[in-house]
């Protein structure tokens, strides 16, 4: 560079860092500019900006106020994500030692364009599991020893080019949709499959060979729901199809509004007599009839924020649950709802942003948001009894070079269930936390040894947790 140019060039720097308060303020000389008068603010109060967002606030008429909760029951079956095809998890005796029995390896874990995404179900003696690349598992509780195993990946299909970050966000359904996610449910003799390799089949429960395998038109990244003679399932376009669970022909498809981003959980459909309820990507919450397809009622549970872009994915991907003649459903964009099952009218809305399937027991609904709260409901009114932040004294910082580009990192959470009067979740750190579900303080811990973002299912007074290295965790 010739020594002209290289004076040009400082020159340049130096007018440019000039315009600059900070770095002129620092400057030894002024560049011929005249200081100009500075404006001084004025003493006052600080508003943040994050107050002109609805927050929840415990109730001042609920304040001391108990509430009632049922006492635990025998989970003899775990057949459906949601424990049953209303996705109503109660109160259910698992764990009261809170202690692991043991631990094995079922196959392959995330990484890369693989994902563990499948609940665990139970049912006829057997824990059913998938892992990453779509092989199913039958173990034996009491021993983890496993009973069969069969891989569902079709010969020759190659998972796509991976995923992004966490939460974990897909794109449309391309090649972002790779083969991972899908779910097991069971109805009967039969095991139900879903697999991103666009694959849906029935396993006999007890050998697993499989009685029928249908292929469709896109990923399914969620697990299925089996009602009476149907199967029914929600692709990455939004599209619901029911199956027949006998010879796996479609019986009716209904298609909701493409969304082209969605939180990648193994959100599944509830169904309660003869009405399905389907949560999509878009927001929307769809009642449909269970033997035709026909639309009963519609809401959408969107609410743009004006702190967090990421409010405009509107996604849905907690499992909706219907309880005493309610839906409750929560959405990423910031909407908890509770609405009746014949007309979808809301009884009440709240400011929550989950990925996580709200769990109605009792005088109450539980709801763990997306940053790490868990917060208390009353079921009939909405007013909230209390909040706790589960991240408290959790965030910690990673990353950077010399103490520069360092980032904040925290856990994400996933569950409650409800289990021998403990609230159990599970997150990111490969935590398994039991809180006191009165009042929210943490009564047991247990290291899990890799990150959980499944949360446990209960069968046979264990709980099951599935984590993200494939790992299938008793705890008793």
């Amino acid at each position: 560079m010739s020594r002209v140019l290289k004076v040009a060039v400082i020159c340049a720097l130096a007018v440019s860092a000039a315009g600059c308060t900070t770095v002129r303020r620092a400057l030894p000389f002024n560049l011929g500019r005249v200081e100009e008068p500075r404006a001084v603010a004025s003493e006052g109060e600080r508003i943040s900006v994050l107050d002109f967002e609805q927050r929840l606030a415990p109730s001042a008429a609920l304040s001391g106020r108990d509430f009632f909760i049922p006492g635990p029951q025998a989970a003899t079956a775990w057949t459906q994500p949601g424990r049953n095809a209303e996705n109503a998890l109660d109160h259910v005796i698992a764990a009261p030692n809170f202690t692991i029995a043991w631990t094995r390896n079922i196959g392959v874990g995330s990484g890369g364009s693989r994902q563990v995404m499948a609940p665990v179900v139970a049912a006829n003696g057997r824990v059913f599991v998938m892992d990453g690349e779509s092989t199913v598992s039958a173990v034996d509780p009491s021993t983890g020893a496993v009973a069969w195993k069969v891989n569902l990946k079709p010969e020759g299909h190659e998972p796509g080019s991976g995923v992004l970050g966490l939460p974990l966000i897909s794109v449309g359904g391309g090649a972002l949709s790779g083969g991972f996610g899908g779910g097991l449910a069971v109805g009967g003799d039969k095991l139900f499959v879903t697999s991103g390799y666009r694959v849906v089949a029935a396993l006999n429960v007890a050998t697993g060979a499989v009685v029928w395998s249908k292929a469709v038109e896109a990923p399914i990244h969620g697990a299925p729901t089996v009602a009476g003679n149907r199967v029914f399932v929600i692709d990455v376009d939004n599209q619901m199809i029911a199956f027949n669970t006998e010879t796996g022909e479609q019986d009716w498809t209904y298609r909701g509004i493409v969304e082209p981003a969605r939180i990648m959980r193994a959100v599944s459909p509830a169904v309660t007599g003869d009405t399905v309820i389907a949560p999509f990507s878009s927001g929307e919450v769809v009642a449909l009839r269970s033997n035709n397809g026909q639309p009963v009622w519609q809401q959408v549970l969107s609410r743009t924020s004006r702190t967090s872009a990421l409010s405009e994915m509107r996604d849905i991907a907690g499992r909706p649950v219907v309880s005493r003649g309610m839906v409750y459903a929560v959405s990423h964009s910031g909407v908890l709802s509770a609405m009746d099952i014949r007309s979808g009218q809301p009884r009440w809305q709240l400011p929550v942003a989950g990925v996580n399937a709200p769990l109605p027991v009792g005088d109450v609904v539980y709801v763990m948001s997306k940053d790490g709260e868990l917060t208390v409901v009353n079921r009939d009114t909405g007013q909230v009894y209390w909040t706790r932040n589960l991240n408290e004294g959790r965030i910690r910082k990673e990353g950077g070079f010399l103490g520069f580009f360092d980032k904040m990192v925290r856990p994400y959470w996933t569950g409650p269930v409800l289990a021998s009067n403990r609230l159990v979740l599970v997150n990111s750190d490969g935590e398994m936390l039991g809180l006191n579900p009165k009042t929210g303080e943490v009564e047991a811990t247990l290291n899990l040894g890799a990150p959980a973002f499944i949360a446990p299912s209960a069968y046979d007074g264990a709980l099951y947790v599935l984590t993200d290295k494939g790992q299938l965790v008793s705890v008793r």
